[in-house]
């Protein structure tokens, strides 16, 4: 059972880690479509969001969770399919953080990024890579 939890654990970290590379590449898509774009913030969001989630599907496919499933695809799927999941949690967390209580759009992306976090991992734990 330690070794279950050591393990499950280390995977988390991992997933941590090809998160923050995610962040960066979410960031930087949403600013550029937001901020020199002009696209609606809600969308840019949303492309910030899939262009990580692709990011990071390779990385925690072939890195966090050593997955060998030869139909990629279809595990490419359900990664969409849980981040598509986590993209509305996420831009509900915004619209309630900065469009209803007035915080800084990027705080709240922040705070939403950090919540969304814990589906995307047990999404990806449980189901894309099981």
């Amino acid at each position: 059972m330690i070794e279950h939890n050591e393990a499950l654990l280390l995977k988390f970290l991992k997933f941590g880690s090809v998160g923050l590379s995610g962040m960066a590449v979410d960031f930087g898509v949403t600013i550029l479509f937001k901020e020199k774009l002009n696209v609606n913030k809600y969308a840019a969001n949303t492309l910030g969001f899939f262009s990580a989630a692709t990011s990071n599907f390779f990385l925690n496919r072939l890195w966090t969770f050593q997955s060998n499933d030869p139909d990629v695809a279809l595990q490419y799927f359900k990664f969409l399919t849980m981040s598509t999941v986590g993209v509305l949690l996420s831009n509900a967390i915004i619209y309630l953080l900065h469009g209803r209580m007035k915080w800084n759009f990027y705080f709240a992306k922040l705070i939403s990024i950090a919540l969304v976090l814990f589906w995307n991992f047990f999404a990806s734990y449980f189901f894309t890579f099981k």
